[in-house]
């Protein structure tokens, strides 16, 4: 007896995604997955909870425990009621934080990675049974212009593009800008100046992968169609074996093969150097902030304008910002290339 999943599909072939609205979106296909995806939002958040309050438990043990200070009001309060009225009721508070967060970060982790790995599987098999049901439909015309070795690509190669995008980047997204907005909110909590000098050096960040981000994207372009290229030349020969064994047209073939082969390479190579560039230049950028940030906390501490767990606190909010902002640059590559292979699907599939 077919499973339910195996009658939808069969379903909604007779009426694919595409006929819907004439075009294809990842929004179209992650659509029917919307609880799961709803699930793992909410994991999403405590993973951001979790990475929020992450520095705190230092702060406590600096601060209040080392350093004798109070703790505020209502903290206070609900640490003298769990754990007693002294600096060691302090220390196992900090270290109860410390365990709960992890509990709570890992849990959400894990969830979140389950469920968008789930999903990306069953889009990957939905999005594959529709183009492959397309490609059956095209016209003979429609044949005649396409090749076949790029219509191999957008089963495979293509499909496995946008599969990477909903693993690595559709929530990861989400979890790196708001663990940004929270840990920046915090951040202005704690001392705005501070935090205006740590986000001094956002706006030339975001303007270097703006630029580095088109200019992947018209790399990854020439790459894929240099690919199909590739399988379609492989395709054309092996298909008509016969010809070529009858003319002896083997060493014709194999230069043929090998130069487009060698394009391949340059392109590829190409490419990778554009991507290479991306990370190194944000390092630098980040370690420049990070060198402005420590001086002027530096001198705040020492001037008593600052404590030493608010400090620690600011220095550990800010090596945990710039990490959501080097991934955000990452995902960019893997975002860029799953929008241009569904959009390059043949037939009006993707736009």
């Amino acid at each position: 007896m077919p499973s339910n999943h195996e009658t939808d599909a069969r379903t909604s072939t007779k009426s694919p995604l595409w006929q819907r609205s004439g075009k294809l979106r990842i929004a179209d296909l992650v659509r029917p997955h919307w609880k799961a995806l709803t699930i793992a939002l909410f994991a999403v958040l405590g993973e951001t909870l979790a990475d929020i309050l992450e520095p705190w438990p230092i702060k406590i043990v600096v601060d209040n425990l080392l350093q004798s200070k109070q703790l505020p009001g209502r903290l206070g309060g609900i640490v003298s009621e769990l754990f007693g009225d002294n600096k060691l009721a302090i220390l196992n508070f900090a270290v109860a934080a410390v365990a709960a967060i992890a509990v709570v970060g890992a849990v959400s982790s894990y969830v979140e990675k389950y469920l968008t790995t789930s999903v990306s599987q069953w889009v990957t098999h939905d999005l594959r049974r529709t183009l492959y049901n397309h490609i059956q439909r095209l016209s003979l015309a429609e044949y005649d212009k396409a090749r076949t070795g790029d219509l191999i690509t957008r089963v495979t190669s293509d499909i496995e593009a946008i599969q990477d995008f909903i693993n690595s980047a559709l929530l990861g997204v989400v979890v790196n800008v708001l663990t940004l907005v929270g840990m920046i909110g915090v951040m202005f909590y704690i001392n705005w100046r501070f935090t205006l000098i740590a986000l001094a050096i956002a706006p030339l960040l975001f303007l270097v992968v703006y630029y580095f981000t088109r200019r992947i994207k018209k790399a990854s372009r020439a790459v894929r169609e240099k690919e199909s290229e590739l399988v379609s030349t492989i395709e054309e020969v092996l298909t008509s074996v016969r010809i070529v064994k009858a003319f002896a047209r083997e060493d014709y073939e194999l230069q043929r093969f090998e130069s487009q082969s060698q394009q391949n390479v340059e392109i590829v190579l190409q490419a990778r150097s554009i991507k290479a560039k991306l990370s190194p230049l944000v390092e630098v950028i980040v370690a420049a902030g990070t060198c402005l940030v420590l001086g002027y906390g530096a001198r705040l501490a020492l001037a008593g304008q600052l404590s030493a767990g608010v400090l620690l606190v600011f220095l550990l909010y800010l090596g945990r910002m710039y990490k959501p902002m080097r991934e955000l640059s990452k995902m960019t590559d893997t975002g860029v290339q799953s929008d241009g292979r569904l959009r390059a699907h043949p037939g009006g599939v993707g736009n």
